[in-house]
């Protein structure tokens, strides 16, 4: 049995993974130490487990594209005084066998077995399909 949980979460508003990237390149989704973060307004209540070797798969317009390892859980007061929980991961963006996925809100668990295996490194710096070719293939079982 695993030890360890990953999470899930659409990317909301990138078109590619090149998005994302640059979404986190920013200095509002870093932390003070400049690591991406994605601030949430839930805690995960399985935070030792994410702790435990866990990663952030991210959903980019309905294909599960890539992962980041999460480092760390950190506590995030907005200007409303509401306390949130901002997701801090390693900048490397792997690069998953892609997976469709439904629309969803907030984040969800996603047990190892669930999860994609990441592309071999060989392919990982490919470049990626067009979307809607990505989406035909894995809608059929191709990928």
């Amino acid at each position: 049995m695993d030890n360890y949980i990953n999470l899930i979460k659409l990317s909301v508003g990138s078109e590619t993974m090149d998005d994302l990237v640059a979404w986190q390149a920013t200095k509002r989704a870093q932390t003070p130490d400049g690591l991406p973060r994605h601030v949430t307004r839930m805690w995960p209540k399985r935070e030792a487990e994410i702790l435990n070797g866990g990663s952030i798969f991210w959903v980019i317009k309905g294909v599960l594209t890539c992962r980041q390892r999460i480092l760390r859980l950190d506590e995030y007061i907005g200007q409303d005084g509401i306390r949130r929980c901002a997701i801090v991961s390693d900048p490397e963006l792997v690069r998953v066998q892609s997976a469709l996925k439904r629309p969803f809100q907030g984040w969800r668990y996603l047990k190892p077995g669930d999860t994609p295996p990441d592309l071999p490194k060989g392919r990982a710096s490919e470049e990626p399909l067009p979307i809607e070719l990505n989406r035909a293939l894995a809608e059929i079982g191709v990928l």
